[in-house]
């Protein structure tokens, strides 16, 4: 409770220090590993944002993210931080409310559309 309310949920505070283009922020300052090596952790987030992006036709191959960690590719500069409407979406659709609780512009992808082929 000591952050301000809209750093409490860490996806609020990850979105907003990466709007900022302040990730380096959030790096764990009570690790000397970390901090040693924060640079490097900011690319796994940047990373991990890009495998999570709601439109999965925007999230990269696992032979890109082999790449990415090989240093041969870089991480898509126009990722999508905004994690919050999706997760509240998912959870209104499993719910199993109607659709104009949540808009239209939701629909439900079976898991092969979401890992489909490349």
């Amino acid at each position: 409770m000591s952050q301000p309310e809209e750093d409490m949920h860490l996806l609020s505070l990850f979105k907003r220090k990466a709007e900022e283009e302040r990730l380096i922020d959030i790096v764990d300052k009570g690790n000397d590993e970390m901090q040693l090596h924060s640079t490097e952790v900011v690319e796994m987030m940047r990373v991990a944002v890009w495998c999570l992006q709601s439109d999965f036709s925007k999230r990269p191959s696992m032979s890109v993210v082999v790449k990415v960690l090989e240093g041969s590719v870089d991480v898509d500069n126009n990722l999508d931080y905004n994690f919050i409407n999706a997760v509240i979406r998912r959870t209104i659709a499993d719910a199993g409310q109607q659709e104009d609780a949540i808009g239209p512009a939701c629909t439900l992808l079976s898991p092969l559309a979401l890992s489909g082929p490349r």
